[in-house]
């Protein structure tokens, strides 16, 4: 986070937090912007230490409010993982089933086309046209059909 000021910043690029508005590019601007102006006699080697110091303070406060952010997620993904476990303890059921075949309604359609149109079942296209017709992907066609052929082997 040491150089918030490079890459996209002198772009014109804008880091927006909708929640965090203190932590806004804008922030790190105004710190750029508001240098207190040089006279152009000695007192400018203190005016220029407080405007590093100033400019220090707007990327040690985004840094901070990064750091907070990490850590909220941090903590949320800890405390996802530790429900997760009492659920699974207290016996729910968590994901799909092992081994259970969830049929949608897009699969059984898609079988009806390919029974209708493929050339292996009772209809004349081939495998790339049926895919086409049932707008479905190739990896699902060719599982479906291997399905299909399996339920009328049976």
């Amino acid at each position: 986070m040491g150089n918030v000021g490079n890459g996209g910043f002198h772009l014109g690029i804008s880091l927006v937090f909708l929640k965090e508005q203190h932590i806004n590019t804008d922030t790190y601007k105004k710190a750029l912007e508001s240098n207190v102006q040089m006279t152009g006699t000695n007192v400018d080697f203190i005016l220029e230490g407080i405007n590093k110091y100033l400019l220090s303070l707007a990327k040690e406060q985004i840094r901070i409010a990064f750091e907070q952010a990490e850590k909220e997620v941090s903590d949320l993904h800890q405390r996802t993982c530790e429900g997760i476990k009492t659920a699974k303890l207290n016996g729910k059921q968590i994901g799909r089933i092992k081994g259970n075949k969830y049929v949608t309604k897009k699969e059984i359609a898609a079988k009806e086309i390919i029974l209708k149109n493929s050339k292996d079942f009772n209809g004349t296209n081939t495998d790339s046209e049926v895919i086409k017709i049932a707008g479905i992907s190739r990896n699902s066609y060719y599982k479906y059909k291997a399905e299909l052929k399996a339920a009328a082997g049976s």
